[in-house]
């Protein structure tokens, strides 16, 4: 049983989107997958997961059905918190060569990529102590 009423709801929601009756729950579960991963249902669905799966944890008497359906859905759940993360990496890198150089032209744009090959650690150092032409000689055109 869940513990809050909107986990009900958010646990209601999912088992009506994925029906717990075997194959018909592999293919919702399949079809979510699919799914582009900025597509809405997608991300509620996500949202969802993650509500009713941070609040379960607070409840250690989960039911069967509770911790099988969060395990065959975390895989898609920590496939966009890593996305979140590495769009959340680019907006820095973008925001800091935008603030360091005014605007993002061609050259820029280009070595947005290579800079984030790096971990965070090692580009930020660069993006604030290079010079413009430093990035663009060190980033640029790699192949």
């Amino acid at each position: 049983m869940t513990r809050f009423i909107h986990d009900q709801f958010a646990k209601d929601y999912l088992e009506e989107l994925l029906k717990p009756y075997g194959e018909l729950q592999e293919q919702a579960i399949n079809e979510l997958k699919a799914l582009p991963s900025n597509h809405p249902f997608q991300k509620a669905t996500l949202e969802l997961v993650y509500n009713l799966r941070q609040n379960l944890r607070v409840n250690q008497n989960l039911e069967e059905d509770d911790r099988e359906l969060i395990m065959r859905l975390e895989p898609l759940y920590q496939q966009d918190r890593e996305q979140a993360k590495l769009e959340g990496e680019r907006l820095v890198v973008e925001n800091l060569l935008q603030v360091r150089f005014g605007s993002l032209d061609n050259n820029l744009q280009a070595i947005i990529e290579p800079l984030l090959a790096l971990p965070p650690q090692e580009f930020t150092p660069l993006l604030m102590q290079l010079s413009r032409e430093e990035l663009i000689a060190r980033f640029g055109r790699q192949s």
